[in-house]
């Protein structure tokens, strides 16, 4: 599928490393506020720490990895340069509600409205056992993860993106042969609803901005937006694809991952030292039906720049395993089946019903 390329530029990774030590780009919610409630409101209030769960049952917000991946160091080889090194996982949004099981975990109706792709079951109860046990709206039967973000609205009605959304997993490191799965219950938040505009045009993963026809690289809902049927407001946002190897999750839902950072001397994307397992690198492209005038658009949590997103990995470990190991670290363009179209000798990681063959 043709897309434009992301690449981390040193600025931008200066940026990531300021707003990080300034604390900036923190999850934060309004517990009181009803957010049933189509108006948008502030977003969340800081959550510091996390109620208690049966993944956290001392609510610290900690949920270490069982077992740790230890004695990685970041990768600066150079593999066989390949343009792409990806796959895609197609889902479809299956509900909205008030819920965030990773930021409000057993506190159903404490966060703004989100909308949910994926697994069936998503709600605040959530936990790695329950997503595990849920069915799927993405076309791999295999990928049970929860994948969420600020419902948006045209005044009061919701605009849900419809059909099968894109969501890639490709490598945000040079050397793409070292990507390995994501370790199984991993969650992490994207961005902040809290962010201001100009955090959210210098975050590293800003790719486009919100786009609509030919207007891209948008802060603000773009108002050059042409009033036909075949055209949607787009936004593409990439994740963090460095773990540090030892936590499911922390308390601000963000520390544990990292974005790649430029290797001195070279124009090669590295883990940073102290988050050197590189995962795959998620990238949301979302389309929703609406277009013309946007002066009524909004998000949940706020303004257009208060756009983030969450994950919380569910995928049957040999389904996730194939894909990795066939289409990133094979160094190929693979659509949800794990097949490259323009590499056929390389065959599918999955049969023709998603499935592991």
């Amino acid at each position: 599928m043709p897309r434009r390329s992301k690449v981390l530029s040193g600025t931008l990774v200066a940026s990531a490393l300021l707003l990080t030590s300034l604390g900036i780009g923190s999850v934060a919610a309004n517990a009181d506020t009803p957010a049933s409630a189509p108006a948008a409101h502030a977003g969340h209030a800081m959550a510091v720490s996390t109620a208690a769960s049966p993944e956290d049952p001392d609510g610290d917000g900690y949920i270490p990895a069982n077992p740790p991946v230890t004695g990685v160091t970041p990768s600066t080889k150079e593999p066989p340069h390949r343009y792409f090194h990806e796959f895609q996982a197609n889902c479809s949004v299956t509900h909205t509600a008030p819920d965030d099981p990773i930021v409000f975990p057993q506190q159903p109706g404490k966060s703004h409205d989100h909308t949910f792709m994926g697994n069936t079951t998503t709600n605040a109860n959530s936990t790695t056992a329950s997503l595990d046990a849920g069915s799927t709206t993405c076309l791999a039967p295999g990928d049970r993860s929860a994948y969420w973000m600020p419902t948006m609205y045209d005044g009061d009605h919701p605009v849900l993106p419809v059909g099968p959304q894109t969501i890639y997993y490709k490598a945000g490191v040079t050397d793409y042969t070292s990507v390995r799965p994501f370790p199984k219950g991993l969650r992490y938040v994207v961005a902040s609803p809290m962010q201001s505009a100009q955090e959210f045009r210098d975050h590293p993963g800003f790719v486009e901005g919100w786009e609509c026809g030919d207007s891209f690289f948008n802060v603000d809902f773009p108002t050059d937006c042409p009033e036909r049927r075949d055209v949607q407001v787009n936004i593409r946002f990439q994740a963090p694809s460095c773990w540090d190897g030892k936590n499911l999750d922390t308390p601000d839902h963000k520390s544990h991952m990292a974005y790649p950072v430029v290797n001195p001397g070279t124009n090669n994307n590295i883990c940073p030292a102290d988050h050197p397992v590189a995962l795959p690198m998620i990238e949301f492209k979302m389309a929703f039906p609406v277009n013309g005038d946007l002066s009524r658009v909004r998000l949940a949590s706020g303004a257009s720049y208060s756009w983030h997103y969450d994950f919380f990995n569910a995928w049957d470990e040999a389904t996730l395993d194939a894909m990795v190991g066939h289409c990133i670290v094979g160094g190929l363009q693979c659509d949800a089946r794990g097949y490259d179209q323009t590499h056929p000798e390389a065959g599918a990681a999955l049969n023709e019903d998603y499935e592991l063959p």
